[in-house]
């Protein structure tokens, strides 16, 4: 390792996963992560992960007991992205829960003191969002869908953002920060 990488992931929200992707496709030094249904969700909006592949390792959720989260304890990645992230992820996250990939990418990325920047599916009552095949539609939230987004906003060493414009802002931001502390 010449110097610590972001550590990504996508779980199965499709909530703007386009811009995300096409987003996390221009970065470098970043090693991707897929939950099970980000896996499936991917493939809905036409990406395949042998395209991915080509700018990027992928790691697949496919072990009991995440073996990949060990790159945090021997400090490959300097930032944690999950983007986006469903509810499901979110609330496991609040209660503390880390029985998949990407929970537990969260949870050790935590207990590492390693920065995460989380963009959630659900951060308004009301929102338009994309449905694979490009059609626009309105989903509305549940309150306690709401309250886990609230909630994570909280945790230590995590940034919540609000829109892709946010993530953009955040991971930037953080990547000029680990740029200028470099050199």
């Amino acid at each position: 390792m010449d110097k610590p990488r972001l550590a990504w992931a996508i779980t199965g929200s499709g909530h703007y996963i386009e811009e995300c992707l096409d987003f996390l496709l221009t970065l470098d030094d970043v090693d991707l992560y897929l939950s099970l249904a980000a896996e499936e969700v991917i493939k809905m909006y036409g990406y395949t992960l042998s395209d991915i592949r080509a700018k990027m390792p992928v790691y697949r959720d496919k072990a009991a007991s995440s073996p990949p989260v060990g790159h945090f304890y021997k400090g490959v990645y300097h930032t944690f992205v999950m983007a986006p992230a469903t509810s499901n992820t979110i609330a496991k996250c609040v209660l503390g829960i880390a029985d998949n990939l990407v929970t537990n990418l969260y949870s050790q990325a935590g207990k590492c003191r390693v920065p995460s920047i989380v963009y959630p599916c659900d951060i308004a009552p009301e929102m338009e969002t994309t449905a694979p095949g490009g059609k626009t539609v309105m989903v509305y939230p549940r309150k306690i869908d709401l309250e886990g987004t609230d909630k994570i906003s909280a945790f230590e060493y995590t940034q919540v953002v609000k829109s892709v414009d946010g993530l953009k802002s955040a991971v930037t931001a953080r990547l000029a920060f680990l740029a200028a502390q470099a050199g």
